[in-house]
């Protein structure tokens, strides 16, 4: 046992970053332990004296046992040990640490004079042999040596374990890249490449190191290659970004595009000569490349590109791209003093087709006669479609009319055939116009005119059919001028009627409602429908002031019907984009309201889905006072449009209509017709009113009201009757008593219906 005085208790040895054998970590902060071992108790108490105030924590042993005990226990950092013990040699204590792989330096003190001793201790790895008797200096000085370089060694071992983590590190990040990371000698031949190019391109790294780039850039490209990877500027420019198609291996002649981003990689050297002169020199000396894999970019801007110019519907040519290769095709028909013909094509009877059978079908139906007509154009020839159901041509290098004649001819042989649409068989025709440069027009907007105005002459004179232009033609657009002044005198001469299309409670067999519906009673072509005119009056500009007319026309007729008995009969009002976006609508509808006396009540808005996109926030404003002011507002022709039935929460909605061409599928009382069914769903779950249009048939009633739907319009109950006959309606329905589905309602009535 030990007989030096007590030495106080050692803070835990801190854990150590090293495997044993390994130099245990010197910090700033740390106490570095020392074994003190002799077998003669004054010299240890002489050395635990001469070191206990340096800051080191001490441990001693008398003997060998004792010393091997404590460096099992503890980990030291430096052992200071005496050769001769009384147990064992130091030879064997440090043989002891050798086999167990303690890291401990040691020095050792002996005062064997014998060269042997001291062969021994360095052959065994001690850091110093010290001759008793040794100077209080010399002790302290290789007591501080042993540390310091054990610090070093720690420190030493550090740094090269964390640049050993920072390059697995680097390793890693650079072989997970998505990214093509390489170096280039100034040769161009690879020194380094990650693990990417051989996920892209199928090439190992062994198979590129030492290989000109050569190998991978596409042969188009290799000029450009050259010329970027050859790139020896070393400021800011010289860095680029080129985009290059590379080769992949065993693709079967498989391409990838890169956007390359390169930078030169320069070694500068500073030269040592005379003092102020100092001389700075740039030796090239590769180049460093990042590749990123653009190729998925590459095809989504080329499909982004296609669909801006062609239809996604037909994939022919939209308008844009039509006019781009008439533009051409007419700067080269100038050139060659040739002519060249321009088609308008517009199909009959496709709207009759679209509406009967649905949308859906009317596509399939575009995207058919597209293909029929393109197999009739000759090399060169350009197919487009103008929109809806309306297609242009332009023939370039034209021999006469002739050939444009039997191309047109061609088309309407091609359209007469019929059209299977899952079995519908389907027959239409074409009105087709046709343009000559230069006689017709030399610009792309003559000629686009022209046609325009000869496809009209043919639906004129009964369709099915083609045209060439002639001025005498333009009679045409005069008439549409004419049309224009006559609608204006429609208004001054009180030649617009209001009609009304009831709505009817199925269940009970009263009238709850109607739809008010424009005509007007042309002095010439009789009582025309709404379809008839409104497109037009739209399009000059003519809208506002026909809705001021038809505001103030439904309040008349309100207090009429009113005083027959109709107070709790609402009335449904189509509503004009264009009179929402105006500002005063909401003023004029409470003025004319307070002006006439009628209840907001018993007013109802039909709004159509497009108007939610023209200007969602501004119509959903112009709506909330609408209610506010006690009118309720209804979506017309719901699910034929575009908006998202997120409206359906913005928007005060109080009503769904659920539009005729849904309505005109149900043929079966018993069949699935989930978009109705979806429709009705919707208005449920939301708390709204529900109102089928179009309802024709008993089998079509039948089903709407089996699944919840109990309100509808159509022919079946009532056509648009004019404001007589429906008071008339309205009184006989006060004199009977409700009767089950409208049917005896309707034979009371019937005579007032036919008659109006």
């Amino acid at each position: 046992m030990s007989t030096t005085p007590p030495i106080p208790a050692s803070p835990p040895h801190p854990p150590t970053i090293a495997d044993a054998g390994h130099p245990l970590p010197l910090c700033p902060d740390y106490s570095p332990r020392l074994l003190l071992v002799d077998d003669e108790p004054r010299l240890l108490s002489s050395l635990y004296e001469l070191l206990r105030d340096r800051d080191y924590q001490l441990v001693t042993a008398t003997c060998g046992s004792e010393a091997l005990a404590q460096l099992n226990r503890l980990q030291f950092d430096l052992v200071l040990l005496d050769l001769r013990l009384p147990d064992m040699s130091g030879h064997e204590i440090m043989d002891f640490m050798n086999a167990r792989g303690i890291g401990s330096d040691v020095i050792v003190m002996s005062g064997d004079v014998g060269i042997e001793a001291a062969i021994g201790a360095l052959k065994r790895g001690a850091y110093d042999y010290l001759r008793k008797p040794y100077s209080r200096e010399e002790l302290l000085k290789t007591v501080e040596n042993a540390l310091q370089k054990r610090r070093l060694a720690v420190d030493n071992e550090r740094i090269a374990s964390r640049l050993e983590n920072s390059e697995k590190m680097y390793r890693y990040l650079v072989d997970s890249s998505p990214d093509i990371i390489y170096t280039l000698n100034h040769e161009g031949h690879f020194t380094f490449v990650n693990d990417r190019a051989y996920q892209l391109l199928g090439y190992t790294r062994e198979e590129l190191l030492g290989k000109h780039y050569s190998i991978l850039v596409h042969d188009e490209d290799l000029e450009r290659a050259r010329y970027v990877f050859n790139e020896r500027r070393v400021d800011e420019r010289a860095s680029r970004n080129v985009e290059l198609r590379l080769k992949c291996k065993g693709g079967g002649g498989a391409e990838r595009t890169f956007n390359n981003t390169l930078m030169t990689i320069s070694l500068n050297a500073i030269g040592m000569h005379l003092p102020d002169h100092e001389v700075k020199r740039h030796e090239f000396f590769g180049t460093y490349g990042v590749a990123r894999d653009i190729t998925d970019r590459k095809r989504a801007e080329e499909v982004i590109s296609y669909q801006a110019y062609h239809d996604i519907l037909t994939d022919l040519p939209n308008r844009m791209l039509f006019k781009d290769r008439l533009g051409l095709a007419v700067i080269q028909a100038k050139r060659k003093l040739t002519e060249l013909a321009v088609m308008f094509v517009d199909l009959d009877r496709f709207k009759l087709v679209n509406d009967t059978l649905g949308h859906v079908k009317g596509d399939e139906l575009l995207q058919q006669a597209a293909l029929r007509l393109k197999d009739c154009l000759r090399k060169g020839d350009t197919l487009a479609r103008q929109g809806g159901d309306e297609f242009t041509i332009v023939l370039p290098e034209l021999r006469d009319r002739a050939d444009a004649k039997a191309i047109a001819e061609k088309f309407l042989e091609s359209l007469q055939k019929p059209f299977d649409l899952d079995g519908h068989l389907v027959h239409i025709s074409a009105s087709i116009g046709i343009a000559i440069y230069p006689s017709d027009g030399e610009t792309i907007d003559e000629l686009l005119r022209h046609a325009d105005i000869a496809m009209y002459q043919v639906k004129a004179l009964g369709k099915n059919g083609h045209s060439f232009y002639h001025n005498s033609m333009l009679d045409v657009s005069h008439q549409k001028i004419a049309l224009e002044q006559a609608l204006r005198k429609a208004l001054e001469q009180n030649e617009l009627e209001m009609y009304y299309q009831p709505q009817v409670d199925v269940v009970t067999g009263r009238i709850i409602g109607a739809e008010g519906l424009m005509r007007w009673n042309h002095p010439q072509r009789g009582l025309l429908s709404a379809g008839e005119f409104l497109p037009f009056a739209e399009e000059n500009g003519l809208m506002l002031p026909i809705s001021d007319w038809m505001l103030g026309a439904l309040c008349r007729d309100l207090l009429l019907w009113n005083a027959a008995g109709g107070e709790a009969i609402r009335l449904s009002l189509n509503l004009s984009p264009q009179y929402l976006d105006r500002g005063d609508f909401f003023e004029k509808m409470r003025g004319a309201l307070t002006r006439y006396g009628i209840s907001p009540a018993q007013i109802e808005v039909e709004i159509t889905e497009n108007i939610c996109i023209r200007n969602p926030q501004y119509a959903i404003e112009q709506l909330n006072k609408l209610c506010q002011l006690g009118v309720s507002v209804a979506i017309d022709d719901f699910g034929t449009g575009y908006s998202s039935l997120s409206y359906l929460h913005r928007f005060p909605i109080h009503t769904i209509k659920i539009d005729q061409s849904f309505v005109k599928e149900i043929h079966d009382e018993n069949g699935h017709y989930p978009v109705i069914l979806a429709i009705i769903s919707i208005a449920r779950g939301l708390g709204l009113h529900l109102v089928a249009e179009g309802v024709e048939t008993e089998i079509q009633e039948r089903y709407l009201e089996a699944n919840g739907c109990t309100t509808m319009q159509g022919y079946l109950y009532h056509r648009p009757i004019c404001l007589h006959s429906f008071i008339s309606v309205l009184q006989a329905q006060n004199k009977l008593a409700p009767l089950p589905g409208g049917a005896a309602l309707d034979a009371a009535v019937a005579p007032m219906a036919i008659q109006a």
